[in-house]
C-alpha cells in the first residue's frame, strides 16, 4: 500500500501536492508508512516462532499508528483542516510503544 500510494501521490496528486511543505507532509506519510509495514512483517516472523502479549500488542500499535499517523497526515497534505495535525503525535506515540513492544517481543523469543 505504501508503494501505491506514494506512486499514486508523485503522479496523479502532482498538482495538489505542488507546495514543497504539502510534497514533503505527503512523502512523510508514505516513508513511515512503508517502515512500519515492513515492522508488522517482523512481528509476523517472530510470531512464527511464539506468540506473545508483547508481539500482539507490537501489531496492534504499528497498525494503529500507521492509520492515525500516516492517515492523517495524508489528510491534511490533501487539504484537511490542520487542527488534525494536533493528532498525529499520537499515531507516533503508537508507533513507538510499537517498537519497544516488539524489542520485549524479540528478546524473550531470543532468550529461549
Amino acid at each position: 500500500m505504501a508503494v501505491c500510494t506514494g506512486a499514486f501521490g508523485a503522479h496523479a496528486l502532482e498538482e495538489r501536492l505542488a507546495t514543497a511543505k504539502t510534497a514533503n507532509t505527503y512523502e512523510i506519510a508514505v516513508r513511515y508508512q512503508m517502515y512500519h509495514a515492513l515492522a508488522l512483517v517482523l512481528v509476523g516472523l517472530v510470531g512464527l516462532h511464539q506468540t506473545s502479549t508483547a508481539l500482539n500488542v507490537a501489531g496492534g500499535c504499528f497498525a494503529g499508528g500507521i492509520v492515525i499517523f500516516s492517515g492523517l497526515l495524508y489528510a491534511i497534505a490533501l487539504g484537511g483542516p490542520k487542527i488534525l495535525g494536533a493528532i498525529v503525535p499520537i499515531g507516533g506515540v503508537g508507533m513507538i510503544v510499537g517498537w519497544v513492544a516488539l524489542a520485549i517481543g524479540a528478546w524473550s523469543f531470543a532468550k529461549k
